[in-house]
Parts: structure tokens; C-alpha cells; sequence
């Protein structure tokens, strides 16, 4: 009886984890309507045929870097027009990289999915003539998975940043879930904490203290298992949602000029 209502709650989790794990906003917004009137919407064809609507905003001139951030599980491309805005203000390109399945987009959002969205949108950005050499990659949460992966397959960044970074989703399964259950079910793991040490490029991890979402402990693990030289702040106030009321925008800032020092 145990075995059967085990296999049937795994064929459960199975078929049901993906509404678990993302939630998409499915309104198409405006970029001037989320207050960055700058910003352009990118139409981005991926390999495997779907189309997706990027926001970009090139940078203010040619020595400045472009940011490319890869959001959080939830809402859409357009509930990060205040950071943007943040990094547009300082001068740097922004690239907001829509998801399928999210603001409007076709399909459904996987782990593969959310890849072959990113490097879409890293091949767009490279064919307009911005060189890998002046490109940031930025992950929200969730998204620190996408930005991990893509920081392993591209050399010359000028650097990687990690909000809220988590070690691997199956680590973030709920304490009433069975031990070795969502090792075993879970189709989607963005493996951080193995692929962390295959990047080269300077890296910056900004965590709250209080964060509830993601234990800041793995935080701290992927700093220790990443290669010398991370810059990282525990910020001892701050929770999941709310570092850039913390200073988080000017800590990004300050690492990305830094990275840009003769």
C-alpha cells in the first residue's frame, strides 16, 4: 500500500512540479508603460523555434558594458524595469531576457528551455556587435541557474553576478517532502553547485541574511566552490525580495566598474 501511494505522489510530483517551480506572468507590458521608455522590445528566435520578447537598452557609449539579466521564477520581464532602470542610470547596456511561457511568450518554461532562451538572447546581443568581452550576466534567484550555465559556456565575460543563489533545486524541496524524494522525481535541478567552479570570470553573490526562500547558507557554499576571488555580501537585514533596498544596485554597479579598471 506504502509503495503504491509512494509511486502514485511521485507520478504526481512528476507531472505537476513544473507549476510548482515557475510562475509566469502572462501580460505583455510595454517597456515605457513599466517606466523605460528607452528600452526596445527584442523579438529573439531560439534554436528550437520559439519566439521570445527580450527588453534591451544598448549602453551609453561604446566602452560600457551590457547587462544581462536572466530573472526570478515569477511575474514577467517587465517587474524588473527598476533595475533596469538602475543600471541604465549608470550608464551600462541592459538586456532583460524574456522567458517562453512568461509576458506574453508561447511554450512552457524547463530547464532546457530557459537555456536555449538565454543563449537566443546571447546570440541577438553578440550579432549587434557587443562582444563577449563587454557582457555581465546577471541572475535573479531562479535565474542564478541560467546565468551559471550560460558563465560555463562563454569565456571573456566581464563578470557574473548572483542574487540569492541557490546550490541546486532539489536542495530548495520543502522540509515535508520525503528525504530522496525530490532527488529522485525532480526533472529540472539547474546544478549550480557543480558547475560553479568551471567559471573563470570575476564573480559577485549578493544574499539577505534573512532570507526565507533560499537559505543564504547556499550562498555561502557557492562562494566557497567557486575560484578565488569572488566578491561576496551577506547582507544581514535583507530577505529574498528586497536587496536593492539594502544597496544591492550600488554593490553590482561598484563590482562592474571595478571589473572595467585598467
Amino acid at each position: 500500500m506504502f509503495a503504491g501511494s509512494l509511486a502514485l505522489a511521485m507520478g504526481g510530483l512528476a507531472f505537476f512540479q513544473r507549476d510548482m517551480i515557475y510562475h509566469p506572468g502572462k501580460e505583455r507590458v510595454d517597456p515605457a508603460e513599466a517606466g523605460v521608455p528607452e528600452m526596445v522590445q527584442a523579438r529573439i528566435t531560439t534554436h528550437d523555434g520559439f519566439i521570445n520578447t527580450a527588453w534591451y537598452a544598448p549602453p551609453r557609449d561604446r566602452y560600457q558594458p551590457t547587462l544581462v539579466y536572466f530573472h526570478g521564477n515569477a511575474g514577467t520581464v517587465a517587474n524588473r524595469a527598476h533595475k533596469a532602470r538602475l543600471f541604465m542610470d549608470a550608464g551600462f547596456g541592459v538586456l532583460l531576457v524574456g522567458y517562453r511561457g512568461y509576458g506574453g511568450n508561447a511554450g512552457s518554461p524547463s530547464e532546457e528551455g530557459l537555456y536555449a532562451d538565454a543563449r537566443g538572447a546571447l546570440g541577438w546581443l553578440i550579432s549587434r556587435g557587443v562582444p563577449q568581452g563587454q557582457i555581465v550576466l546577471y541572475g535573479e534567484s531562479l535565474g542564478t541557474g541560467v546565468a551559471v550555465q550560460m558563465a560555463t559556456e562563454l569565456p571573456n565575460l566581464v563578470g557574473v553576478v548572483l542574487e540569492a543563489p541557490y546550490t541546486r533545486l532539489p536542495d530548495l524541496a520543502p522540509a515535508y517532502v520525503l528525504p530522496g524524494f525530490a532527488e529522485l522525481a525532480m526533472l529540472d535541478r539547474f546544478d549550480n553547485r557543480a558547475k560553479i567552479g568551471q567559471i573563470r570570470a570575476p564573480m559577485l553573490i549578493v544574499h539577505g541574511e534573512q532570507d526565507g526562500v533560499v537559505p543564504v547558507s547556499m550562498g555561502r557554499e557557492l562562494k566557497e566552490r567557486a575560484r578565488m576571488g569572488v566578491e561576496a555580501h551577506f547582507i544581514a537585514a535583507a530577505g529574498h525580495n528586497d536587496l536593492y533596498s539594502h544597496g544591492a544596485a550600488q554593490m553590482v554597479v561598484d563590482f562592474v566598474r571595478k571589473q572595467l579598471e585598467p
